[in-house]
């Protein structure tokens, strides 16, 4: 779709950019909706407020409400888990803190710190709560911003009849017109890897250079050594809803997500450190490499 009659509205929320077009201008309710929702989003998942739900329980509340989000969020969880081994895990937030990804973003690196295996004995949810047997720091960064765009996505095709695309840096959910997305080269920000068109879908991507800081340090770890992945550079999953898309970008990071995609009817590509390409059979994207 071209953007020329299109309205854009750009701002910085959960420390990323976002930008939401749609073909006319949402009005103050709209953008407070959002605003709203964005809030209160935060308010609940982010281990970076010290008043966040997450954080509650890593000083050992045991038991804190459950944000409507939860149970959807952690069977996704749960099945990316399984599939990757453990790899994919909630309770990686002091492992994150261990490298340096922490509140202050200090990135002084303390050494490599392994998630609980156990985090399904450990973490227990339903509709009303969510409970915590031990303290542990939950960090929903592998699915939660795509859930968060489908979250925002639904609240601007309420006030819009026209087709809206919600973009949150590489997270993207669209309704409406197709949209041509370019596949950004995870080494050099100025070239593409190819494009791909995405029609009533999201597309999410993730790169091990996005939040980089140290010697090799980055945000995408697995659980299970707490140390970043060494093979992946970076991976594109178009799936119905940003955050299936977001879970199966986070899983193709390790053995098992592409078995996992397949399952869920995920098209995907990956590249790996060494630039090579891998694409799942089905995609329909035009790759240049």
């Amino acid at each position: 779709m071209s953007t020329a009659t299109r309205v854009v509205w750009g701002f910085e929320a959960i420390g990323t950019q976002w930008e939401i077009e749609t073909d006319a201008e949402l009005g103050p309710a709209a953008r407070t909706a959002v605003e709203h929702a964005i809030a209160a989003f935060d308010r609940d998942w982010s281990r970076f407020r010290p008043d966040s739900l997450v954080s509650s329980l890593a000083r050992g509340a045991g038991v804190v409400p459950a944000p409507p989000d939860a149970a959807d969020m952690f069977s996704l969880f749960a099945e990316a888990a399984e599939a990757t081994d453990g790899a994919v895990n909630p309770l990686v937030g002091h492992s994150l803190e261990h490298l340096g990804y922490d509140a202050d973003y200090s990135f002084r690196s303390m050494g490599p710190l392994p998630a609980p295996r156990d985090w399904r004995e450990r973490l227990a949810w339903t509709s009303e709560r969510m409970v915590l047997t031990e303290p542990a720091m939950i960090d929903v960064g592998a699915l939660g911003k795509g859930r968060l765009v489908d979250i925002v996505l639904d609240i601007v095709a309420q006030w819009t009849e026209g087709d809206v695309v919600v973009d949150a840096s590489g997270d993207i959910a669209m309704r409406g017109a197709p949209v041509r997305i370019a596949l950004e080269h995870p080494f050099d920000p100025s070239r593409a890897i190819g494009v791909v068109e995405v029609t009533d879908a999201a597309l999410c991507a993730s790169a091990t250079g996005r939040r980089a800081w140290g010697d090799g340090l980055h945000h995408v770890i697995d659980a299970r050594s707490g140390l970043p992945v060494r093979t992946i550079a970076a991976t594109w999953a178009i799936a119905p809803t940003a955050m299936r898309a977001d879970a199966a970008a986070t899983a193709l990071f390790f053995d098992g997500g592409p078995e996992l995609a397949a399952r869920w009817g995920v098209e995907w590509v990956r590249m790996t450190t060494d630039g090579r390409v891998e694409w799942s059979p089905a995609v329909r994207a035009e790759l240049f490499m």
